[in-house]
């Protein structure tokens, strides 16, 4: 597959700290230009974390989240998946690609994105990679996972849900697809979401897998990391603890 790289590079303010990410362009499968932040301060040989946004929104979910784990050892690719808009003032460049050559943008249609995206981070990492996903894009993660095994380290999977039965899945569309799954695993969740998310996790047959809900209410998907949350020390302290044993 061929890769392009934008020649300049985005200066991204973010409360942690200033951090360059590159700017990168890939090709999914079906043809469409996918754009992705490359958060690299490490070595090529360190863990690869890539990162998928939910619902709605873009790449930008991750503009203080992906320096805090810089910060951790890890480097970072936070990708724009087709089935998306806009977040923290960033918009989803491949959500706009995909509308402006009338490809089709459902939770499902991304998809494509994600195993792309896996593609892309085994050619340019030297290490590990984790697979990160964010709402609908966390059962997706889940699922890819499951796939790549011999490739995946661990995947972390914020607020993930049987999100595809409009599409025409069954209702257990992700727990079946996640029933070979053997990978290190991190599940969170709001603590309304503890249910759904719980039957996921139980559905998972890895003996490493963690699974967090805080004592507060909690937020959704990744964003429950975001410091406006009072609580997002909570998920930040569950997050750094399973990460400790990736590395």
């Amino acid at each position: 597959m061929k890769y392009f790289f934008v020649l300049t590079t985005l200066l991204l303010l973010t409360a942690e700290s200033e951090v360059q990410a590159e700017k990168v362009y890939f090709s999914s499968k079906d043809g469409l230009r996918i754009t992705a932040e490359y958060y690299k301060i490490h070595p090529d040989t360190v863990p690869l974390i890539v990162l998928f946004h939910q619902a709605g929104w873009s790449r930008g979910e991750y503009l203080d989240i992906a320096p805090r784990l810089n910060k951790l050892g890890f480097n970072c690719l936070a990708v724009d998946l087709r089935s998306g808009k806009t977040v923290n003032n960033i918009d989803n460049e491949t959500f706009l690609e995909a509308k402006k050559k009338m490809k089709e943008t459902s939770y499902l249609a991304a998809e494509t994105d994600i195993i792309s995206a896996v593609d892309y981070a085994i050619n340019i990492a030297g290490g590990k990679i984790i697979l990160w996903g964010s709402s609908y894009s966390a059962s997706l993660a889940l699922k890819i996972a499951a796939q790549y095994q011999d490739n995946i380290e661990a995947v972390m999977a914020f607020s993930p849900g049987e999100y595809f039965r409009s599409f025409g899945k069954p209702a257990d569309y992700i727990s079946r697809s996640v029933s070979n799954l053997n990978t290190k695993v991190f599940i969170t969740c709001a603590e309304r979401e503890k249910e759904t998310c719980g039957v996921i996790f139980n559905s998972i047959p890895s003996k490493e897998k963690t699974f967090f809900v805080p004592e507060s209410s909690g937020n959704h998907g990744s964003s429950a990391l975001w410091n406006i949350h009072f609580d997002s020390k909570d998920y930040w302290m569950a997050v750094e603890s399973f990460l400790e044993k990736v590395k």
